[in-house]
């Protein structure tokens, strides 16, 4: 089938379950996907733009992954988060580093099957930290030799207790007991059993995806282990760089149905005798719902071009990292807007409004937070800035692939040395700007193609502004500590009450 046949069939399925044969809203509030929902989306096998030709699916291409997560957020962004967990954290991984005696099993159940899967990183003790685990894997004895045995606990994956396969990250447990420094990936099936679920966690948002803690004691055989192309360490960075680089895909729906929403409740509102629509901080708003809508429209076009299915994106560290970290920042941010310009009605859960808040919170959050994704971006750049022996922020961004025709707008404004001794609040900071900068060159780029010009300089004016007002805020910073003595002298109240002479 032709892509554009399949993508509308797709989009067209999707707004007759959730607009027309059900109710979104009453969809939303329940735990879990309806299985009859869940049968007749995965009927038109959206998972297929995951899995290459030769194992039947439609062949891994990039921009037909962003395609199905965009038209899947657009009416759902649970929906999507769980087509993003199947295809970035347990599809993708089996395509490259899957032996071949496995690969097509596990293909053909997701095809004919409806199978679901997921990954199990982080730990109770363990969320950033996340090389640090203690879930370990050791080969069992000598008459099952081909066979390695993995215990540990894991938690916060999603699809817990409703994926059929998953991918347990693990360290080398040693036979003094020391656990090793390199990790390792194992495939589970999860008819063999093995895996408790101890608790459901009752998550704030996504209520279609299940989280919980999870008891891991399991057999895996030896043909089920990933093989990396060098280290297990730089397996999980391309794992995760390349989840990170699609997260777009699933932003771009999410915030387009922010603007559409908006842009069609504002014109039907009329608030002091004319339309909503008039009011100027009204269009500022819908302008940067249009912006926030631009700009991930420009990093889905360069993960299309730069990512292909078997490139190794190990190494696209500040590429990933500034596209997930803004990406779900806007997304927050156009929730927020367009819960602000529905007014009270919104501050519902079963309003789009007030469940796309809830909803995209927690992007900011998992596959790194954004503090600590951004303080990253910064280290990496200042560690090519050392490398080039350069001080100057303008003059690295001039040359450097990711920013040089963005930094003639940002000239004067990054015409500063940096000190490469950040405290760590400043290194995040940086990312921040570092981040816009790198957007506003994807823009550029998504303009030669002909995306919508007035868009377009929408979007370069609202970077600059925002570039800007960071800069400010970065260059005069001054660090407050906290006050540990915090109770002392902090009542107001005792400095109001009068106080009397005497017993």
């Amino acid at each position: 089938m032709e892509f554009s046949k399949f993508i509308n069939r797709y989009k067209t399925k999707l707004n007759q379950l959730f607009n027309e044969e059900d109710d979104i809203d009453e969809i939303s509030l329940s735990r879990g996907l309806p299985h009859d929902i869940f049968q007749e989306v995965m009927e038109c096998q959206p998972l297929s733009v995951f899995i290459p030709e030769e194992y039947g699916g439609r062949g891994g291409h990039t921009y037909e992954a962003l395609s199905m997560l965009e038209a899947s957020s657009y009416q759902s962004l649970p929906l999507s988060l769980m087509m993003g967990i199947n295809g970035a954290l347990f599809l993708q991984p089996v395509v490259n580093y899957g032996s071949e005696e496995v690969k097509q099993p596990i293909f053909d159940r997701f095809l004919k099957e409806k199978n679901m899967g997921g990954l199990m990183i982080t730990e109770p003790d363990f969320g950033s930290d996340a090389l640090r685990m203690e879930t370990s894997f050791e080969k069992m004895t000598e008459e099952n030799s081909n066979t390695y045995k993995i215990q540990g606990t894991k938690h916060w994956a999603g699809l817990t207790g409703a994926a059929d396969f998953w991918l347990i990250t693990a360290r080398r447990k040693s036979g003094k007991g020391k656990l090793g420094r390199d990790i390792g990936f194992f495939i589970h099936d999860s008819k063999r059993g093995g895996i408790e679920v101890e608790e459901y966690y009752k998550n704030l948002g996504l209520y279609m995806l299940p989280y919980g803690r999870n008891k891991i004691n399991i057999n895996v055989p030896e043909e089920y282990r990933l093989n990396p192309r060098s280290t297990g360490i730089k397996m999980m960075l391309d794992v995760l760089h390349r989840s990170r680089l699609q997260f777009p895909g699933m932003g771009n729906g999410f915030l387009k149905r922010m603007m559409v929403e908006g842009i069609t409740h504002c014109k039907q509102r009329s608030v002091g005798g004319q339309s909503l629509f008039n009011y100027d901080q009204v269009k500022k708003r819908l302008n940067k719902l249009q912006s926030s809508f631009t700009i991930c429209s420009a990093m889905c076009a360069f993960t299309s071009n730069n990512v292909p299915i078997h490139k190794d994106v190990s190494g696209m560290d500040i590429a990933a990292n500034a596209i997930k970290t803004y990406t779900t920042d806007l997304m927050q941010q156009a929730a927020q807007s367009l819960l602000q310009l529905t007014g009270a009605k919104g501050y519902r859960l079963d309003h789009i409004a007030g469940r796309a808040l809830i909803d995209s919170r927690p992007f900011q959050i998992f596959e790194g937070s954004n503090d600590i994704l951004y303080q990253q971006i910064s280290e990496s750049v200042l560690k090519r800035m050392r490398r080039l022996k350069l001080k100057n922020l303008s003059n690295f961004l001039s040359d450097f692939t990711l920013t040089e025709r963005a930094s003639d707008y940002f000239s004067e404004m990054l015409d500063f040395k940096i000190d490469q001794k950040l405290a760590q609040d400043r290194l995040v900071e940086l990312g921040r700007i570092l981040s816009r900068v790198i957007s506003l060159e994807f823009t550029l780029r998504l303009s030669d193609k002909g995306f919508n010009q007035k868009m377009i300089e929408n979007t370069i004016q609202t970077l600059q502004a925002e570039v800007e007002q960071m800069v400010t805020s970065f260059i005069s910073k001054n660090t407050p500590d906290v006050v540990e003595d915090y109770e002392e002298s902090s009542s107001w109240l005792e400095f109001m009450t009068p106080k009397y002479a005497g017993s």
